[in-house]
């Protein structure tokens, strides 16, 4: 057995070896070529042996005239053949260009990368690649080299002379995984967090891991585990981030501005993650291409890149069902659509019903006998984006999205024996449209060119059968954007960043009573225009944004520059420091009025700027931070100041004597966050921590400065995630924190007569503090697979596993049945909750 498998052997060495032999026949050595062309054509080629001793070619043909030779010699090789007179040709290197091709893939899954960065180093000379991961260049010098990049893979260094072939040689880039140790963290806390260089944090969706009580990567409720973040009342749409309000976050969808946050009022992203790319999520020292959002930026992205590859999925947990999916129409057109509707209506699970009292626990529905009345509530959202390629270097994208909640109930009651029936309604919808020009004109000069449109409007019809009253709330906002941005990269580590942005807002507000008749609308528009520019330098251990922002309000005639820092350096191999300041501003806010409101559901609605009674808000912020990092242990701690002017009483929400005074004021927060992150092979663990200060200053209250309606002093966090396997995870977490201030009536005199109404008597406000807020979280996933091609996963997830009852607000109201003629109204987190997903990709 063994001669008969060494006699195939060499039998199979000698057939390789003839074949082989056969196909290089045709190449011979070009120093041996060049002495048998001195003699057939009584020339002479001066050369150095060590430029051609390593080249072979093809023989020309027979009998061809000098002048096609060296056109022959010149097309088959690295060098330059060049006649000095009838005689004699040099040959060097000396101002060759040659033609260069190459095939990028990802080196993974051997899947073309569109739009790679290829740029000759050195020269003002570069391209992209097609869809199929090619590329072609004319020209390039013989001894250049090329460096090709793609964002979140490593960039590759190659030689022109490598690329000199019409096959189109394969060049693997490998994705970037950088250590603890690097400035840029590819892993924080779970798979899909990540730190980036230039301090934001970044939710990667795709590769989205496990969270405590999360079932999916849910956007806004993700970035409530990083320090500094929280949610006074749970609540995805009121996050606040740093002490500020959540209508101070800008909240970005593909460059749509987006004024509607939250499913379920507030308890559910409104944002489809399986269809969403990444999420950035900055604090300070934010990009001078951002206004608005004086306490943070949330940048969501879809997908930019054409696949040609169909793919999709779909699933559902106790609330919702949704299906996305990505559809190849050309080579160089694709379509992204998503879509996912909430099944409330029809049916009702016990996460929809402790998501529905949370929601509604504190208004008019949940007041009413349950007897008596019947609720209907649904939710939906869905988009789609078009990719279209006109050229390897220009492209257009289309973005669609639209986010609905609509409530409606019917209340039965008997007058004179009559049975009457009267529905009321809430609605609540935000549409969001955008395109863009992407253009790159050479290796270092690129474009965008972009307009957006968001329309937000929430509406209510309510009767109060107690009043005989009949009454209709509308708030509209429409916005509209035009943007140029430009980039030139004057290295690879220097880069000038320039753009000009102009603006239209427009807000209405209607309401409209029929007993007495009342109706009252208040329309406002704002133009404004801004000019920005940046530099960034990265290089090493170094990374550096400078950038500054004109802003120009049309309506006002007025002027505000705002000056932009980020500098993080790297120390040395465990220690980098980081400094971010801005100066930001914006001329929307949301005004809280308790009494004319959207059924007391939703308290909140979008006023305009005037800059009189309500101002632009103008915000300054300083951060310094350290952070810590070897084996895999990473550390950070940050000390941060924010001031936020032009505040008015309005928009804080407060329970107390001041709510109806349109004072304006400011706040100011100090505090420090650490978190410490510890992972190894099968296990992430962390625990984080934030201080701070919130105080108010209102100059017409008594006391001027007090506690801020958001002042939580203290706020502990920390969370267990361990991977049993690559298919089984689970993740355990908890939150301890400080109650939020509240306001009490005085002792004694509760109560006092303002006209003819008797209105709680409030005592200063915020003295009182809410008792701590804790929960414990738990969650689980698992994954398989239907076939190579059909992947799926189930995930569960427990909210408030010791069903923890924790109060997250608390006010006064008259109630002359109890004593001292108040009764205290508190509302309540979420009880213990479950939740179940399922989900299939393909």
């Amino acid at each position: 057995m063994v001669h008969k498998f060494l006699l195939f052997y060499i039998f199979f060495i000698c057939i390789v070896s003839v074949t082989y032999a056969q196909n290089s026949s045709n190449k011979v050595a070009l120093s041996s070529l060049l002495v048998k062309l001195e003699k057939s054509y009584d020339i002479r080629f001066s050369y150095s042996d060590a430029d051609v001793k390593t080249i072979f070619i093809n023989k020309p043909d027979k009998e061809i005239s000098i002048e096609k030779l060296l056109v022959f010699l010149n097309e088959k090789t690295f060098l330059q053949f060049k006649t000095l007179d009838n005689r004699y040709v040099t040959v060097s290197f000396l101002n060759k260009t040659i033609a260069v091709c190459g095939t990028v893939l990802d080196s993974k899954n051997l899947e073309p990368l569109l739009l790679t960065s290829v740029k000759v180093n050195g020269y003002k000379l570069g391209t992209t690649t097609n869809n199929k991961g090619v590329f072609y260049l004319k020209n390039v010098p013989v001894n250049a080299t090329l460096s090709l990049s793609f964002i979140s893979f490593k960039t590759k260094t190659i030689a022109a002379k490598e690329l000199f072939s019409s096959n189109c040689k394969q060049i693997l880039l490998e994705e970037e995984v950088e250590e603890l140790s690097e400035i840029r963290m590819s892993k924080f806390l779970t798979t899909g967090l990540q730190k980036n260089v230039d301090g934001s944090t970044v939710l990667n969706t795709e590769k989205f891991g496990i969270l405590p009580g999360l079932i999916e990567p849910d956007i806004l409720k993700t970035i409530k585990i990083l320090p500094g973040v929280e949610s006074v009342n749970e609540s995805i749409s009121n996050i606040n981030v740093r002490g500020g309000t959540n209508d101070q976050n800008l909240i970005l969808w593909d460059g749509i501005k987006m004024y509607h946050a939250g499913h379920f009022f507030g308890l559910i992203s409104a944002y489809n993650p399986y269809l969403t790319k990444q999420v950035s999520v900055t604090k300070n020292g934010t990009s001078s291409a951002f206004s608005d959002g004086v306490s943070s930026t949330i940048n969501m992205e879809t997908s930019n890149r054409i696949t040609n590859k169909l793919s999709g999925g779909g699933g559902f947990n106790l609330l919702s069902a949704d299906a996305f999916v990505q559809v190849p129409v050309k080579e160089n057109l694709e379509l992204h659509i998503s879509a996912r509707r909430s099944f409330t209506d029809y049916l009702n699970t016990p996460t929809y019903n402790n998501y529905f009292s949370r929601s509604f626990q504190d208004n008019s529905i949940s007041s009413n006998d349950v007897n008596n009345t019947k609720s209907e509530f649904y939710f939906y959202d869905y988009s789609f984006k078009v990719l279209y390629d006109m050229t390897y270097n220009h492209s257009i994208r289309t973005n669609f999205i639209h986010i609905k909640n609509d409530l409606e109930y019917l209340e039965k009651y008997t007058a004179n024996n009559t049975t009457i029936e009267e529905n009321s309604t809430l609605k609540q919808e935000n549409l969001g449209i955008k395109i863009s020009w992407d253009a790159i004109w050479n290796s270092k000069f690129s474009t965008t060119l972009s307009g957006f449109f968001s329309d937000y409007k929430i509406n209510s019809s309510d009767y109060n059968k107690d009043t005989d009253q009949f009454q209709t709330q509308f708030n509209n906002v429409l916005e509209t954007a035009i943007k140029l941005n430009s980039k030139y990269e004057f290295s690879d580590v220097l880069e000038f960043t320039n753009g000009l942005v102009f603006n239209e807002i427009g807000i209405k507000n209607t309401t409209s009573v029929n007993a007495p008749t009342f109706s009252r609308t208040v329309k406002d528009v704002l133009l404004k225009s801004a000019f920005y520019t940046e530099i960034v330098y990265k290089k090493n251990n170094t990374y550096a944004r400078f950038g500054a922002r004109a802003n120009y309000f049309h309506t006002f005639n007025k002027f505000v520059i705002e000056p932009r820092i980020n500098i993080r350096q790297k120390i040395n191999s465990l220690f980098s420091v980081n400094l971010e300041g801005e100066f930001k501003n914006q001329t929307t806010a949301q005004k809280i009025d308790f009494e004319d409101n959207f059924l007391g559901i939703e308290k909140r609605r979008w006023v305009l700027s005037d800059d009189k009674n309500t101002p632009i808000v103008k915000s300054k912020q300083l951060s310094v931070g350290v952070a810590y990092s070897k084996n895999k242990l990473y550390i950070d701690i940050t000390g941060f100041r924010k001031k936020v002017d032009g505040i008015t009483a309005a928009n804080q929400g407060f329970y107390n004597n001041t709510q109806n005074l349109n004072s304006i004021g400011n706040y100011e927060v100090k505090g420090v966050e650490f978190i410490a992150n510890k992972q190894t092979e099968n296990i992430s663990t962390w625990v984080s921590y934030t201080y701070s200060k919130n105080d108010y200053t209102f100059d017409v209250f008594n006391p001027e400065t007090f506690s801020n309606n958001l002042d939580i002093s203290h706020s502990l966090s920390a969370a267990f995630n361990y991977s049993f396997s690559k298919k089984l995870k689970v993740s355990f977490g908890g939150v301890l924190r400080s109650g939020k201030p509240y306001t009490k009536p005085i002792k004694g005199n509760e109560t006092i007569q303002n006209g003819n109404r008797t209105i709680v008597n409030y005592n200063n406000p915020n003295k009182e503090k809410l008792n701590n807020f804790f929960r414990l979280d738990l969650s689980g996933s698992y994954k398989f697979d239907f076939s190579k091609a059909i992947k799926a996963n189930i995930r569960l997830g427990f909210t408030n596993i010791t069903d923890q009852k924790n109060t997250i607000d608390s006010y006064y109201v008259v109630d002359n049945t109890n004593v001292n003629n108040v009764r205290r109204v508190n509302n309540y987190s979420l009880p213990f909750t479950p939740n179940l997903s399922f989900r299939v990709r393909f």
